[in-house]
């Protein structure tokens, strides 16, 4: 049985404040790392950073880090800490219809009579794989 995955992961992100805008990063999560021009934008941008990292620990088989209590987060000069949460079910729809750019070779003859055809490549291979798949 496939184990349920949560709708939506909540972690402490730090803040930090620079002249030229805010970076993020999450404590618990190395290298989840975003930024913004400032605040609203920071925990935008944040907010699909973690969901996106999220999705790449899923598909890895990782075990999902626990959360730090706020209390275990060490703000320093020039940072505040801010909750972040990641909405899973759009960014997995969005990951999983990620457009893949695939190489592939084909005689001459059958790619000059399909460009005198106007056929669109991409759309007949994804035709074509459905069909197979689908039996």
């Amino acid at each position: 049985m496939e184990k349920k995955l949560p709708d939506r992961y909540d972690y402490f992100a730090l803040l930090t404040y620079y002249d030229g805008g805010i970076s993020v990063t999450f404590p618990d999560l190395p290298g989840c790392v975003s930024h913004g021009d400032d605040e609203i934008g920071a925990v935008k941008n944040a907010r699909d950073c973690l969901a996106l990292h999220m999705c790449g620990i899923e598909e890895d088989g990782a075990d999902i880090p626990k959360p730090s209590a706020i209390a275990d987060i060490n703000a320093g000069k020039n940072q505040a800490v801010a909750l972040v949460e990641a909405l899973m079910p759009p960014m997995r729809e969005n990951v999983r219809n990620a457009i893949v750019k695939k190489t592939l070779t084909i005689p001459r003859w059958l790619n000059d009579a399909a460009l005198a055809e106007g056929i669109n490549f991409s759309q007949t291979l994804q035709d074509a794989l459905i069909a197979k798949i689908s039996g």
